[in-house]
C-alpha cells in the first residue's frame, strides 16, 4: 500500500547537519508513491549535494531563483503551483525566522511565500537555538499562520549536546506527511483504545495469555491520530513502537494484567470513542504463587481460576450523553473459532454496545493483514482483506459517519 500515491511534494533543504538524513527521507517518500522535487538553499549544498538528491528523486534539483531552465524563469511560481505540499527538512532557525516574517531572498523562501499549498517544516538546530526566545516567536507566528511543524525531537545533537532541536527521523517525518493527507473526520475527538494481550501470572515466571500481536489496535491508534483525534492507547505486553508518537497526539499506558487494563480504561471514560481491541484474558489466577512452582514428577499443580473484570461491559455502563449523543461510543472486537457473525452480534447485544468488529480468518494473529466484518443494529458490512493500517483507516471513516 502506497499511502502517498500520486502526491507531488516539493522537498526543501536548508543549511544544517541534519540534511544528511534528507536523502533517506526522499527515498521513503518515493517508496510511498510520492513524486519528489527538491529545492535547496546555497547553505544546504554544504551538507548534501544536488547530484545526490537528483539521483534519488530522478528529478532536477533547483537551487537558484534565476534558473533559466524554467520556461518563464519563474521557478518560485511554477514549482509551488505543481505541489500538493511543500516540506522543508531540515528547517534551520534562520529559515524559520525568514518565513515567519514573510522574507524571501532565495528560491526556497520565495516559493514558500508564493505558494498556494500547505507548508510543513521539520526544524533542526542546536538546543539553545531552538529554546531562544526569537526562535520560539518564529515558531508561534508560523503556527498562527497555519504552517505545520513536524517536531523537533529531543536527543543527541551533532554539537555533542543533548536536548530539544533534533530533527525527526525520516520514518517519523514520512509518517506525519502521510497523516497530513488523511481525512480529519475525528478532529477534536478523544479516542480510547485497548490493544494487545494481557498476561495473568501463575507464579513469578509463568502465566497464561491470549494470542495477540497488538498490530490491529496499534493500527487503529495511528488511523485515529491521522484523522485528527487525541488518543489514549492502553497496551498489554507487546513489542510495538507507539505510532505517530512525535505528534504529541497519543498517550500510551503500558499494562500487564486484565485488572491493570480495566483500571486504566475506567480512568479514561471521558473519551468520545472506545475501541476495545485488546485480547483480554477472561480468567485470571485466584492465588498466584509468590515463588516458582517446582515440578513434582508427573503431577500437575492445581490452579484455581477466577473471572477477570469485563472491560468493555464496564466501560459501556459509564456511557453518558453529550449534545444528545452517547459517549463513549463503544466498539467491541470479536475473534471466534466458529460462527463468527452469530457469536459477535450476540456479544454486541449482551454488552449493550452499538458496534462490534469481527476478525475473519484463522491467520489474523501476528499477521500484517486481516479482513473485518462490522456489525451494528442496522446490519453488517465486510471490509475486504488488506493491510491492518488500511483496514483501520476504513474503519475510522465508517465510524465517523455513524457518529
Amino acid at each position: 500500500m502506497q499511502s502517498l500515491l500520486n502526491k507531488k511534494i516539493v522537498l526543501g533543504i536548508s543549511g544544517g547537519i541534519a540534511a544528511y538524513k534528507t536523502p533517506e527521507l526522499a527515498r521513503q517518500l518515493i517508496q510511498e508513491g510520492a513524486s519528489v522535487q527538491v529545492v535547496m538553499t546555497e547553505a544546504a549544498g554544504q551538507f548534501v549535494t544536488a547530484v545526490t538528491m537528483q539521483a534519488i528523486t530522478g528529478n532536477p534539483v533547483y537551487t537558484s531563483q534565476w534558473d533559466s531552465s524554467i520556461s518563464n524563469n519563474m521557478a518560485h511560481i511554477e514549482l509551488s503551483r505543481a505541489a500538493d505540499v511543500i516540506l522543508i527538512a531540515p528547517t534551520s532557525a534562520d529559515l524559520m525566522a525568514k518565513l515567519s516574517l514573510g522574507l524571501a531572498d532565495d528560491l526556497l523562501s520565495t516559493l514558500c511565500l508564493a505558494r498556494d499549498c500547505p507548508l510543513l517544516l521539520a526544524p533542526a538546530m542546536n538546543k539553545q537555538m531552538w529554546d531562544h526566545a526569537a526562535t520560539q516567536r518564529s515558531a508561534q507566528r508560523l503556527l498562527d499562520d497555519g504552517v505545520a511543524l513536524l517536531g523537533p525531537a529531543s536527543g543527541f545533537q551533532a554539537c555533542g549536546e543533548v536536548g530539544m532541536g533534533r530533527m525527526l527521523e525520516p520514518a517519523e517525518i514520512t509518517e506525519q506527511v502521510i497523516a497530513f493527507f488523511q481525512k480529519k473526520t475525528l478532529l477534536g475527538k478523544k479516542v480510547l483504545i485497548t490493544a494487545g494481550p494481557t498476561f495473568e501470572a501463575i507464579d513469578p515466571v509463568r502465566g497464561i495469555t491470549n494470542h495477540s500481536s497488538g498490530k490491529m489496535g496499534f493500527a487503529i491508534a495511528r488511523a485515529a491520530v491521522e484523522a485528527g483525534a487525541e488518543v489514549h492507547l492502553i497496551a498489554g505486553p507487546c513489542d510495538l513502537e507507539t505510532p505517530l508518537a512525535a505528534t504529541g497526539k497519543i498517550t500510551r499506558t503500558d499494562v500487564i494484567s486484565a485488572k491493570e487494563m480495566h483500571a486504566a480504561a475506567l480512568k479514561s471514560t471521558d473519551s468520545d470513542i472506545f475501541f476495545a481491541v485488546a485480547a483480554v484474558a477472561d480468567w485470571g489466577i485466584a492465588k498466584p504463587a509468590k515463588e516458582k512452582i517446582k515440578r513434582q514428577g508427573k503431577n500437575a499443580p492445581a490452579i484455581e481460576f477466577i473471572a477477570n473484570p469485563d472491560i468493555l461491559l464496564d466501560v459501556a455502563k459509564t456511557v453518558k450523553t453529550k449534545g444528545g449523543k452517547p459517549y463513549p461510543y463503544c466498539v467491541g472486537f470479536a475473534a471466534e473459532s466458529t460462527n463468527l457473525e452469530a457469536h459477535a452480534d450476540e456479544k454486541r447485544q449482551r454488552k449493550g454496545i452499538p458496534m462490534i468488529v469481527g476478525n475473519i480468518g484463522p491467520d489474523t494473529f501476528g499477521s500484517d493483514f486481516n479482513e473485518l466484518i462490522v456489525m451494528d443494529a442496522q446490519g453488517s458490512k465486510k471490509i475486504a482483506k488488506a493491510e491492518k493500517l488500511q483496514l483501520a483507516r476504513q474503519l475510522i471513516q465508517l465510524l465517523a459517519k455513524k457518529i
